[in-house]
């Protein structure tokens, strides 16, 4: 049977981090939350609860590695699958449950969000439309939100051979998990899209969309050999 536990990769996420852990608290799930290098220790700072746990990087690592850190633990403590979401405030824990409705074996779930609601910018849903579009084409899956960071991963992506640390990881991870054989998944959720002024992203717009772009320029040379291969009937 599977079981899941929710992670929380964070940075720096002070003004919201102990409402996001108690939101997940309150719908019954347990809760490692990974304190990517922030400048406050969060365990001095968040609520002792039984049920959360709490491991630390010394210093930024980066979010895909934070998330390597969460999975390594869950796996230790026996679960066979994470559900990732974010420690800005924007992911709702009761969206969890339908990720988990929805996953049956070792796939990635990606929980696509709901764009149509104000407060979002109109660079957001360019970028969201760039990066579905080579999402879509190297994984061989329709996917409309590439970039959403409410995720369900099974343990098995421990054993992906992946380049990426941080925000590219996201990419790659899915890429990687689908050159694997297994299987991607999509279902839509609700999410609270903060104002400019009380949104906190680490997101870097030049360095982090180039980083993304790369790893889809690395992938590309491969996934046109394996095309031709098929279209000459040496690959199935």
């Amino acid at each position: 049977m599977n079981k899941f536990i929710v992670i929380i990769p964070t940075y720096n996420n002070f003004n919201t981090i102990q409402d996001v852990v108690d939101d997940v608290l309150s719908h019954g799930y347990n809760v490692i939350v990974i304190d990517d290098g922030s400048n406050k220790p969060l365990s001095d700072l968040l609520i002792k609860n039984e049920k959360l746990v709490i491991e630390r990087h010394n210093e930024n690592r980066g979010k895909g590695q934070a998330i390597i850190t969460g999975t390594k633990k869950a796996k230790e403590l026996g679960y066979t699958h994470v559900v990732s979401l974010d420690g800005d405030g924007q992911h709702l824990a009761s969206q969890a449950k339908v990720l988990i409705d929805n996953c049956e074996d070792e796939e990635i779930i990606i929980g696509a969000r709901n764009f149509d609601i104000s407060n979002v910018p109109n660079g957001s849903k360019f970028g969201r439309w760039f990066s579905n579009f080579w999402a879509t084409w190297d994984t061989g899956h329709e996917i409309t939100d590439s970039l959403s960071g409410f995720r369900i991963y099974p343990i098995s992506i421990l054993d992906l051979s992946i380049k990426t640390s941080r925000f590219d990881w996201e990419m790659e991870v899915i890429v990687r998990h689908a050159d694997a054989g297994k299987a991607i998944k999509e279902v839509v959720i609700e999410c609270y899209y903060p104002t400019s002024e009380d949104r906190v992203s680490h997101f870097r717009k030049f360095w982090d969309t180039a980083a993304i772009v790369w790893v889809h320029v690395q992938i590309l040379p491969f996934k046109w050999v394996k095309y031709f291969l098929k279209l000459l009937g040496l690959k199935k």
